[in-house]
């Protein structure tokens, strides 16, 4: 017996798509740099992300086929620093969010070591078209 999946269910045609979304959610899943996501009346949402220690030129923002990436990457500690005791986390990072379609990012900011993402969903127009039934 084969196993029916949500993208092979005769029913959902076209939608393929939505198991290799959730896999690539699904490997941004680790838990730094802790996160979190707030909603904005009416169409909005904020991510905001703890990176303490970054600077600006450390992180980086992408959207690429609707997956927003996260990453950091901070310049190596010289030798010349010792540390007694070392419990701030200063390795990189990379978090991936699935954006829904119709969602766009519209800024980013950087203060008090929160990184806030601005994002806002644009209203969808609704489509319907006629499809002409032919006699052949």
């Amino acid at each position: 017996m084969t196993k029916m999946t949500l993208a092979t269910h005769p029913h959902l045609l076209g939608f393929d798509q939505i198991e290799r979304l959730a896999e690539r959610a699904a490997k941004g899943a680790e838990g730094y740099p802790p996160y979190n996501i707030e909603h904005q009346a009416p169409d909005g949402f904020t991510i905001t992300l703890a990176v303490a220690g970054f600077a600006e030129t450390d992180l980086s923002i992408s959207l690429e086929n609707r997956q927003l990436t996260v990453s950091g990457r901070q310049p190596e500690i010289g030798e010349e620093r010792v540390f007694l005791h070392r419990g701030i986390a200063s390795r990189a990072f990379q978090r991936s969010f699935v954006l829904a379609e119709g969602v766009e990012v519209s800024g980013a900011k950087l203060e008090n070591g929160l990184l806030s993402i601005f994002l806002q969903r644009k209203p969808q127009q609704s489509v319907v078209q006629n499809i002409p039934i032919s006699r052949t």
